[in-house]
């Protein structure tokens, strides 16, 4: 861990009502003293209490003390702040060139730029929070709905390293136990233990394979729903984008192919987030350009977590319905049978005469707004099954710990498999060994220099 101090812009890069400078290191105090004085004109940050905040200006040192701005100024003393180093943040006014004026009076000083996410490094460096913990602040920062916030705090609690280090504990003690028994089989006997252990790697595995399925759901929570609208021309598609997003988010008149290019935006649904695409209506065409639209429609329901199928169902199914169902045959399909305040001819015994089976069949009405909410809460139910209200459950929305539990899963399948087998116990320590390490991974303990900087190259400069 280097022992310089470090310095950074930890509020966001545009002009706002308040900017912040944090500054962490052995010499942040004597920095921050040399730029900081109090109403009284005196420089007197280094005899401050920690955890306090001291109101004072900002003057620059090497041109005769020239007032730059009016401040606040908080100290936090070693060992009791975010990176366990002397931080002493600025609070100043939030105008760019200013807190970039700030920034550089500190660094003239004797301070450095921070890297990114250096002060969270630090933080996991030092011991005060695991690799885990260290990830999930940036998923608090990146968190784009509700429940990808609450299942990105659990994580920061630390609800995934218990559950990680309870896991090895348990997996350690067998480890511990085998090579006594191997060292010292005089006074330790293994009589009866393959039967013993075979139970608690069942238990085990049964738990990694609980978090390997909630990973699914962490997944959906943290980058949303890949969902594409399709159905024929002026079947209601951009009306129901429309209604979900809130806006106007396009063109929609009685004139049929009025969308021909493809319209994307991100909509918060019941705390979920649907990247919704809005597509060209599916249909024969002469037309170029909207032939164009029609194949990237295809393109993209090929593609999709979620297929919603508007049809409108006061005119009779045509050879575009057959072309459209047959293109979203297998995938994840809500029909949504619109336009239900006019004279209905289709009904889902209708859709059923063409032997698909869809997870939904809704009477929508984008024009009177009815059967949205029923929509919202089949969405809900289908990717996460009403379990994510659950409040001791566990997400997994970290690709690198999906794939550490993965590997840990398969080496407890292993272990299972050599005492099924009756193999040597030596055998079992060996994959109860590499379980141990993969889980250890996750929460940092077993973790290599480039891993850490490759993970902490991913933050902001000021976290």
């Amino acid at each position: 861990m280097q022992k310089d101090t470090i310095a950074a812009i930890c509020t966001g890069m545009s002009n706002s009502g308040i900017g912040i400078i944090r500054i962490s290191g052995q010499e942040a105090l004597n920095v921050a003293n040399e730029i900081f004085v109090n109403k009284n004109k005196d420089r007197k940050l280094m005899s401050y209490s920690s955890h306090t905040i001291h109101y004072g200006f900002i003057v620059d040192n090497k041109n005769n003390d020239e007032v730059i701005d009016e401040v606040m100024v908080s100290v936090m003393k070693a060992p009791y702040s975010y990176t366990t180093e002397d931080t002493v943040e600025i609070n100043c006014h939030g105008g760019m060139y200013l807190v970039k004026k700030v920034l550089e009076l500190v660094i003239n000083n004797g301070a450095r730029l921070a890297e990114p996410g250096e002060f969270t490094k630090r933080a996991f460096l030092s011991g005060r929070i695991d690799l885990s913990k260290a990830e999930a602040v940036m998923d608090v920062i990146n968190s784009s709905n509700e429940m990808s916030l609450k299942a990105s705090m659990k994580q920061l609690r630390g609800d995934l390293a218990k559950k990680v280090r309870s896991l090895r504990d348990s997996i350690i003690y067998e480890i511990a136990f085998i090579e006594s028994a191997l060292d010292d089989p005089e006074h330790i006997s293994l009589d009866g233990y393959p039967e013993q252990l075979n139970d608690k790697v069942t238990s085990i595995t049964k738990e990694l394979e609980l978090l390997l399925n909630n990973a699914n759901k962490g997944k959906i929570i943290k980058d949303g729903i890949n969902t594409v609208i399709v159905g024929k021309p002026n079947a209601g598609k951009s009306s129901l984008l429309n209604i979900l997003a809130g806006e106007e988010r396009a063109i929609v008149t009685d004139i049929a192919g009025t969308t021909r290019d493809i319209i994307e935006e991100h909509i918060n649904l019941n705390g979920l987030t649907l990247n919704m695409i809005d597509t060209a209506g599916i249909h024969d065409t002469d037309d170029k350009i909207e032939q164009i639209g029609v194949e990237k429609a295809a393109d993209y329901a090929l593609d999709a977590d979620l297929i919603l199928y508007v049809v409108d169902s006061s005119v009779p199914l045509d050879e575009d319905d057959v072309k459209i169902m047959d293109l979203i045959k297998n995938k994840k399909t809500i029909v949504l049978l619109n336009k239900s305040d006019l004279d209905v001819c289709v009904n889902e015994e209708t859709l059923k005469k063409y032997n698909h089976d869809y997870l939904k069949v809704i009477k929508t009405s984008t024009k009177e707004n009815e059967g949205i909410d029923e929509l919202e809460n089949c969405v809900k139910d289908l990717f996460l099954s009403g379990e994510i209200e659950k409040q001791d459950e566990i997400l997994i929305m970290n690709l690198r710990h999906k794939e550490l539990i993965q590997n840990a899963y398969e080496s407890m399948k292993l272990v299972k498999r050599s005492i099924e087998d009756e193999m040597p116990e030596d055998f079992f320590s060996i994959d109860l060994m590499n379980a141990y390490s993969s889980l250890g991974f996750i929460i940092g303990e077993e973790v290599e220099d480039d891993l850490v900087n490759e993970i902490f190259s991913k933050f902001c400069t000021g976290k």
